[in-house]
């Protein structure tokens, strides 16, 4: 299996479906916004930035996987985003159960805080500006609320970005 993903990861095929799948996940957030009219919370938008930073990782790999600079680089941007993306949503799910069972706890910011040097919100608020409740339930599909199934997502991207390392290791033939 090792040898698979190590082979796998050389070529450009599967780094342009992975490229697509991200893509599918960015979209999918703005037809919920702009057609849905499901405004989007601060961790919402954290999340957003952490498929962006999957984005941005797997299309560095993706322009010359067999160069194992890019590839690497895609790699390790590829689980800290994906890392990063599950633990903010499995910390948007705890905000949505304690509001859920009546619990009073720590919520949400109000307001989206980006660092100075790359203020994403003002730089495109129409993607990164939130006005949503972060504890407030909006959809589900599956009995699962959309930072539930970005739990699941974040988590298979990771354990394929963990196989796919391991790959580069114990992989070769």
């Amino acid at each position: 299996m090792l040898a698979f993903f190590n082979g796998i990861s050389k070529i450009q095929g599967p780094w342009f479906l992975l490229l697509l799948i991200i893509m599918g996940c960015e979209f999918c957030a703005l037809y919920f916004q702009y057609v849905m009219k499901l405004a989007p919370c601060v961790m919402c938008i954290y999340e957003r930035v952490a498929m962006l930073g999957l984005f941005v990782s797997v299309l560095i790999a993706s322009f010359m996987p067999q160069n194992g600079l890019f590839r690497w680089l895609g790699l390790i941007g590829w689980g800290l985003s994906s890392g990063w993306g599950l633990k903010l949503a499995v910390e948007h799910v705890s905000y949505q159960f304690q509001d859920l069972y009546g619990f009073l706890g720590t919520t949400c910011d109000i307001f989206v805080s980006f660092p100075s040097w790359v203020p994403l919100n003002k730089w495109a608020p129409w993607i990164f500006e939130a006005n949503g409740n972060c504890s407030k339930i909006v959809w589900n599909f599956l009995d699962l609320s959309m930072p539930q199934w970005l739990v699941i997502i974040f988590t298979e991207i990771l354990i394929l970005n963990v196989l796919v390392i391991l790959s580069q290791f114990y992989g070769k033939h």
